[in-house]
């Protein structure tokens, strides 16, 4: 049964044998149930399958357990000897389970004697969590566990088992349409994260417009300023045409950053391998290549601003549905439709409804004439904006004031905004600020530390942002909202407090707070350049505590807290705050952006954290050298040799002078100054300086320190260059041994020693040696999905090669 063919279905038949063993045929339980599918196995749609398949001489287990992974749906005959069973119990559930969770697939139980059906509890497999204790009442039988097949009669048996048959055939017919599903299921991929908006009102003429957009040129956009319904309109248009797409896939593509992340939920949804890579070239790649090999998918790209970083995503994507919103006004040749503001009727019924004073069925015409005329009043006054007029509903919602209070209130804070602040920045609805105000102002009201929350926020990069960032932030975040570290519960109701008027969004899964832009910009309005400057402050002294140390082990939490950290680098820079804390934060910064290869953006950060330290710590300080070699490394990797060289030696300069001829970190110079020289071939020059830095640290370090190791590595790399390789092979060997007992077996450095090995056993023609440590590195490598996997794959299958090549 272990072929899969597209009009056939495979089907386990999980059974007790003495269900099956009665003298009396008609309770012969799998034999009823072959019989009913036969007329579908006749004509090859349906393959059942039971162990009474097994042939004579068959390794039985094995047979059972390689037709347990290619079933695509299962029937359970269920009686008390099929709970009794511990092979059932044990072998065949669980796999059955996880095939259901992981490709969908269908159980369906048959009760064909009494027993504790929805008592019965067994345990589900979960690799991540551990194993999980579900009860069987959690699956939906084909008959009551109250009236089993044996309780009726043999017409109502027959039925029964007919609708199981019935059920398959649907299965199949499901299976074999060109939906997608997760794994080898049949569920279609639904990758929209939002509910749909229970609020949602008019559009109707847009979503018109999109739609014959879509089927004409394939591609079309929403444009228009922030806040007037873009996403909520593509939201709607998902759920009102998900019945007409096999695949509807939501990503945000405001950044690159946010672009990769949701490819790569993308990419993780369909269980492709490339989803847990760490470079973005190879999610944007097994994205893309998906989408090419697929048909009838709705492919949105939300908050699309910057239209060339999707350009290379959607060229070639011809044959399905992309649909933008963006504030881009110039689309090309993108079809556009502008979204504008809510008629007045329309903005009038959204503000009612969002109010709750009216139901969703509530036409206009139907609300009462003086409801009319005040939410009129209202809608006209915030230009018909819809998230203008949600707010301004959550906020009647929430107080409980009538709308004529609310206007009132509005048209007075809407005159003192003009007076103290002026105009907003261009494209910044005046009402929609107000509106915020007015919702700012009852949250202080209520909960200063909400509102002090809130104030953090603006500082902050919009999306996705960390919650520990605050948590374990709290101790430098002021006397009213540092203490929400040690009070959950007080978090908590912060944070709902802001949510009443949707001026905050939290996702729990994620443990991330979302903010508007436009509302970080009332914010930051509202507060003058004293208190700014004190909070950007803050917001340094908490990135320091909370960004991880840059190693290949933190990646996953550095790119949690890295849009953080450059909102806050924009935020030094943009203040010149002149303090160690910040050239750290720039420096970390920097640091990690240089270690994924965004050398644009790491280097003007290496250089204000090098100015800042300069002039806060002096010239000399060691901190300035650090600074020095971490930027000129940067300039190494891109090749720039000469704006190293000085950069090296003063850093060298200053440490030996700071700290002593004999310090460690001075052999950090010494090895860096070392390996320019090794790369521009200057081997006299190269040589000392890698063996007075291990001397010293030989010295200064116990024997089996892993800066040992680097400097060993570094000295036989560089007689492997001269050709030197009896004495390069001893210094890579003890290299090795050091990693291995500091780091264990599996850890990066450990491969990358083993990589080194395994080329010099290259040159030295000892063939067999290397293909053993290529071997090792590249277990090492692809477990942790290193950059380096495909390098070191590479000069394994050369190896391979000239092996071949040089067989007699």
């Amino acid at each position: 049964m272990s072929e899969t063919i597209p009009s056939r279905l495979p089907v386990f038949v999980c059974y007790a044998h003495t269900d099956n063993e009665s003298p009396d045929s008609s309770n012969r339980w799998l034999d009823r149930l072959l019989e009913q599918l036969a007329p579908l196995a006749i004509q090859d749609q349906v393959c059942a399958w039971s162990d009474k398949n097994i042939e004579t001489g068959q390794a039985w287990h094995d047979r059972i357990q390689q037709t347990l992974e290619s079933t695509k749906a299962a029937v359970l005959l269920v009686s008390p000897a099929f709970l009794a069973s511990s092979y059932i119990r044990n072998s065949e559930l669980p796999v059955l389970l996880k095939n259901a969770k992981d490709r969908g697939m269908v159980i369906l139980p048959v009760i064909i004697r009494h027993c504790l059906f929805t008592e019965t509890m067994f345990k589900y497999p979960d690799p991540v969590n551990g194993p999980e204790e579900l009860s069987f009442a959690t699956l939906q039988s084909a008959n009551p566990p109250t009236t089993p097949l044996n309780s009726l009669s043999e017409h109502e048996q027959d039925k029964i088992l007919l609708e199981v048959a019935q059920s398959l055939l649907k299965v199949l017919q499901k299976s074999s349409s060109p939906k997608m599903s997760i794994g080898n299921g049949p569920q279609p991929v639904w990758n929209v994260p939002l509910e749909r908006n229970p609020f949602f009102t008019g559009r109707e003429d847009i979503l018109c417009e999109i739609r014959k957009a879509l089927l004409a040129s394939r591609r079309a956009a929403f444009s228009g300023l922030e806040g007037i319904g873009k996403t909520q309109t593509a939201l709607e248009y998902a759920y009102r045409h998900k019945d007409h797409y096999d695949y509807i896939i939501w990503v945000r593509a405001e950044t690159q950053e946010t672009l990769t992340a949701d490819l790569a939920q993308f990419a993780s949804l369909l269980n492709l391998r490339e989803c847990r890579a760490q470079e973005k070239q190879k999610i944007f790649k097994a994205a893309k290549d998906w989408l090419q090999q697929h048909e009838k998918w709705l492919l949105i790209l939300d908050n699309a601003d910057d239209l060339t970083l999707i350009q290379h995503l959607i060229i070639g994507l011809e044959s399905n549905h992309i649909l933008l919103t963006t504030t881009a006004q110039a689309t090309g040749t993108i079809p556009e439709i502008n979204v504008k503001k809510l008629p007045d009727e329309a903005g009038a019924v959204l503000l009612l409804r969002r109010a709750k004073i009216i139901t969703r069925d509530t036409p206009f015409q139907k609300i009462p004439k003086e409801l009319q005329i005040q939410s009129l009043a209202i809608t006209r006054e915030l230009d018909g904006l819809p998230l203008a007029l949600d707010q301004a509903g959550a906020y009647i919602d929430e107080t409980q004031c009538d709308l004529t209070e609310y206007l009132k209130l509005y048209r007075k804070h809407g005159i003192e905004l003009f007076k103290e602040r002026g105009h907003l920045a261009p494209g910044h609805p005046v009402p929609v600020a107000t509106t915020w105000v007015l919702s700012f102002q009852k949250i202080e009201q209520a909960s200063p530390v909400a509102a002090e929350l809130l104030k953090f926020c603006a500082f902050l990069h919009p999306d996705a942002i960390p919650e520990e960032l605050i948590t374990e932030g709290a101790e430098v975040l002021g006397p009213v909202l540092g203490p929400l570290a040690q009070n959950t519960l007080s978090f908590n109701k912060a944070v709902g407090e802001i949510r009443k008027y949707s001026l905050l969004q939290r996702d729990m899964q994620t443990k991330t707070l979302n903010i508007h832009r436009l509302v970080q910009a009332v914010i930051l309005k509202s507060l003058d350049d004293e208190t700014q400057r004190q909070w950007v402050e803050r917001l340094m002294q908490a990135m320091k505590r909370v960004f991880p140390a840059v190693k290949f082990e933190n990646w996953l939490k550095c790119d949690r807290f890295l849009p953080q950290a450059q909102k806050c680098a924009s935020w030094i820079m943009n203040y010149n705050l002149q303090s160690p804390e910040g050239a750290r934060v720039l420096n970390q910064t920097a640091h990690y952006l240089y270690e994924r290869a965004r050398y644009i953006e790491a280097e003007p950060l290496y250089q204000q954290a090098l100015r800042i330290d300069e002039n806060v710590l002096g010239p000399n300080h060691p901190d300035v050298a650090q600074n020095l070699n971490h930027l000129a490394e940067l300039y190494y990797t891109q090749g720039n040799y000469a704006e190293v060289e000085p950069l090296y030696q003063r850093a060298l300069a200053i440490r030996e002078q700071a700290l002593g001829l004999t310090h460690p970190d001075v052999a950090t110079c010494l090895n860096n100054l070392a390996e320019l020289y090794r790369t521009e071939r200057k081997y006299t020059e190269a040589e000392p300086l890698y063996q007075r830095a291990l001397g010293i640290d030989e010295t200064a370090l116990e024997p089996n320190h892993c800066n040992v190791a680097i400097d060993l590595n570094n000295l036989a790399g560089l007689y492997g260059d001269q050709g030197k390789y009896a004495e390069a092979e001893p210094l890579y060997q003890r290299a090795l041994t050091i990693y291995e007992k500091a780091l264990g077996s599996k850890h990066p450095d450990v491969a990358n020693s083993l990589h080194s090995l395994a080329r010099l056993y290259v040159k030295q023609g000892k063939y067999a040696e290397a293909e053993s440590f290529y071997q090792r590195a590249m277990a090492i490598y692809e477990r942790l999905e290193h950059p380096n996997t495909k390098s070191v794959r590479k000069n394994y299958e050369d190896l391979l090669k000239k092996m071949d090549s040089e067989k007699p």
